[in-house]
């Protein structure tokens, strides 16, 4: 990744450090902080390492580690919505955001609905993603659900930590089921780094309980909900059910089955095309959506960049988390892209343009 990443720590009302990271130039995009974020491990991540290059590209994107995760403090006593809307609250002012788009993702919508409903004047846009107004344990379902959502709690307490990822992987595969085999390993890796057993089990209880339902009613900004039909983690018909809640806000069906979308699944330009759309920036304008030589998008652009450092297909994969026959797709739509047969004349083609593999 070529855009350097500024990092600065602020104070929540509670005195609870959250960490801070922006990336990219532009308007401002916020994140509401979601579970299972680290904002330095993320740079090098196969799984979150795309949406920072794409939601920076037009954009100061701006992300923050959630209390009890990543580089914010571990140690906490409140784990709850208020918390975490005055963690949201104290990111903005430390920022002198004045109005500005923001993303919630997960339990991320939550806070950014909550947030919007206490400062609409602060909020122009609402993009929520895999989000839900109701926890686990306020949805009215069958004994058999409550039972799961409290055997998730205890399962994080048991073997949150080990060094065998075999509990953790319920989780990865509830987040990215159709990841690859590397994909897989960093997440159960993220799991152990980003936060304790217990601060894990704690924030999952406090999650199952959210609802904001009545404050979703509420709601009188641009809203877009997209969610995707198979989502292993949050259930689709909780997405529809939070848009019809939210007042015009316009619902967009993603086909997948991961709660986190990858970069090589169908669902993820359609949900860069909206977002795009959404906050302004078609994505048909020239040199924007695209923004490299050729029309080459980030994730192919990556890959180019390692075929110039001389790396088969395989190694790229495995570089980049990705299956082997995705780099070889990638790089037959690189070359038509660019017009060439070989890797070399590839190469040859970016540099002849003045701009080198990686450079965008």
């Amino acid at each position: 990744m070529q855009r350097r990443q500024s990092l600065r720590f602020c104070t929540a009302p509670d005195r609870t450090r959250i960490a801070v990271a922006s990336i990219g130039d532009g308007p401002p995009l916020l994140r509401a902080a979601h579970w299972l974020s680290h904002v330095e491990h993320d740079l090098v991540s196969p799984v979150w390492r795309p949406w920072l290059l794409e939601l920076s590209r037009e954009h100061r994107y701006i992300r923050y580690d959630q209390r009890g995760c990543g580089l914010s403090d571990r140690d906490v006593a409140a784990f709850s919505l208020d918390a975490w809307v005055g963690d949201l609250e104290a990111v903005a002012d430390s920022l002198g955001l004045a109005r500005f788009p923001r993303i919630g993702m997960s339990q991320g919508g939550a806070v950014a609905i909550a947030y919007a409903v206490r400062h609409p004047e602060r909020v122009s846009l609402l993009v929520l993603l895999g989000a839900y107004a109701r926890g686990a344990l306020r949805r009215g379902g069958p004994p058999a659900e409550r039972l799961e959502a409290e055997t998730l709690v205890n399962l994080i307490r048991v073997g949150w930590g080990r060094d065998n990822p075999a509990f953790r992987q319920v989780f990865t595969n509830q987040f990215i089921p159709d990841g690859t085999p590397a994909q897989h390993q960093w997440w159960n890796e993220l799991e152990r780094l980003t936060a304790s057993p217990e601060a894990a089990a704690r924030t999952l209880e406090a999650f199952h309980q959210v609802d904001v339902t009545g404050q979703a009613q509420q709601l009188r900004v641009p809203t877009l909900v997209m969610h995707a039909r198979g989502d292993e983690r949050v259930p689709f018909e909780e997405g529809r059910r939070l848009a019809a809640l939210i007042p015009e806000a316009r619902f967009v069906p993603l086909d997948s089955r991961n709660h986190v979308l990858l970069d090589s699944e169908p669902a993820w330009p359609e949900f860069l095309s909206e977002l795009r759309a959404f906050l302004g920036r078609p994505a048909d304008t020239p040199g924007r959506a695209e923004g490299g030589p050729g029309g080459l998008t980030p994730a192919e652009r990556d890959v180019l960049d390692l075929v110039a450092q001389g790396l088969d297909n395989a190694a790229i994969a495995q570089r980049l988390g990705k299956r082997e026959k995705t780099v070889r797709n990638q790089v037959s739509s690189i070359f038509d892209k660019l017009g060439v047969h070989t890797r070399a004349e590839a190469i040859v083609r970016v540099r002849d343009r003045g701009m080198p593999p990686g450079a965008a």
